[in-house]
């Protein structure tokens, strides 16, 4: 009760907020931009550093031109993310477009589940609305979910899983996830479930090595080991911003049984389809997070990787 009380404030703001029409809210980005940027420089050094050893091609000023588009992006996140709070179905299907999505459904046409390899590209917080184009919809026989991991915050924490649930999914704690997903495959219940794959790997991942953006790169590996052994077809989200406040996620096959496909071929392929998507558009990726704090070195067997 306490703790509702002291976040009761907040709550009425970002209630207030998520009322406003988009164009005032882009008003506020364009102010926190300028906030995050030029005042508090949130992690400037690390996001231009990231972007420098990601881009050696690019010259200066295209470098800096990228990072302050990603910081324009950031800043739209934030305000679109509150707006999940008071968006209609409509609305967010003109703003949140889905090409493909017929190939997710014919896999749950044929009873499987789906893994689904997403980014902090665009705005993630956003894909949950998958819900609102598939032919299926949640129900007692099919689950849409995502994994998160718990904020250390228990207001925002719920504040953000409220927001997550906006067209009807769950979310699965990171570190029960596989025990969640094998419960609905026993009870014979199909799921789709959303991995946000390109951060590092936790703590007791193996972390399978490739060049990725001109880096030797761990990359997560536990979506792939839990894609195999619970069976799922999986597929990646490519995203695009054509412009500001509309994406579009065109889905894109993987694999469909990936326990016949050799081990780390699918993270592989993850690797190089986010790539893409990457340098496609540089500034939808979230360039802040210290991807490469800890240097890694590519194996002997796969030092020529391209």
């Amino acid at each position: 009760m306490k703790r509702n009380l002291k976040y009761l404030p907040v709550k009425w703001i970002l209630d207030g907020l998520a009322r406003l029409p988009f164009g005032l809210l882009y008003c506020i980005s364009d102010f926190i931009f300028l906030l995050l940027f030029y005042v508090v420089r949130y992690r400037r050094k690390v996001a231009l550093k990231n972007i420098s050893d990601s881009f050696p091609e690019k010259d200066e000023k295209e470098q800096k031109k990228i990072l302050r588009q990603f910081y324009r992006n950031f800043a739209d996140y934030f305000v679109e993310t509150i707006k999940l709070g008071h968006i209609s179905d409509e609305e967010m299907k003109r703003r949140m477009e889905f090409v493909g999505v017929e190939e997710i459904d014919k896999a749950f046409d044929r009873g499987r589940s789906v893994a689904i390899y997403f980014s902090h590209c665009g705005n993630w917080e956003w894909a949950p609305s998958i819900s609102l184009w598939s032919r299926h919809k949640p129900s007692d026989k099919l689950v849409f979910s995502q994994v998160y991991r718990p904020l250390k915050n228990e207001w925002f924490d719920q504040y953000f899983l409220k927001l997550r649930s906006r067209f009807g999914s769950v979310s699965f704690d990171k570190k029960m996830v596989f025990r969640d997903l094998l419960k609905l495959k026993r009870d014979n219940i199909l799921s789709i479930t959303g991995f946000m794959s390109d951060q590092k790997p936790s703590h007791g991942d193996v972390g399978h090595i490739m060049m990725f953006l001109n880096h030797p790169t761990a990359i997560i590996t536990g979506t792939e080991t839990l894609a195999r052994r619970l069976d799922m077809a999986v597929f990646y989200w490519d995203v695009d911003k054509p412009s500001r406040g509309h994406y579009r996620l065109t889905v894109k096959p993987i694999a469909d049984h990936p326990g016949e496909m050799p081990m780390y071929s699918i993270t592989d392929r993850y690797g190089r389809m986010l790539e893409e998507t990457i340098r496609r558009n540089p500034a939808i990726w979230l360039w802040t997070h210290k991807r490469w704090k800890h240097p890694v070195e590519m194996p002997e067997d796969n030092a020529g990787q391209p």
